[in-house]
């Protein structure tokens, strides 16, 4: 079964291509894959990895973050993630040997 989050990356790669008139052999070769594989991502037929997203951004000059753009939050079983919100930094606190280190 395909996850939402692959459908959602791959048509982000097949519009990003095509406002770029690139055609699939054109960006396989960019990413030193065949345009078979390139069709493949673009249907959601295969699934893009973490070296490959990378590759693409690259060869489609948009930042990694382009593909993830427009993505909803996930539930987590089913249960609401906590929102935080707009303008508001999400930060995390982490404790080591009696200070506390946070990032943002």
């Amino acid at each position: 079964m395909r996850d939402n989050i692959d459908l959602h990356l791959a048509k982000r790669l097949f519009h990003r291509r095509r406002e770029l008139n690139l055609t699939q052999r054109q960006l396989g070769q960019l990413c030193g894959v065949t345009f078979q594989q390139v069709q493949k991502y673009e249907c959601g037929a295969n699934r893009i990895s973490a070296s490959m997203i990378w590759r693409l951004a690259d060869a489609l000059e948009v930042p990694v973050h382009y593909f993830y753009d427009g993505l909803e939050k996930p539930h987590l079983n089913g249960a609401d993630v906590a929102e935080t919100a707009p303008g508001e930094a999400k930060t995390s606190s982490l404790s080591l040997g009696g200070k506390t280190a946070t990032s943002s």
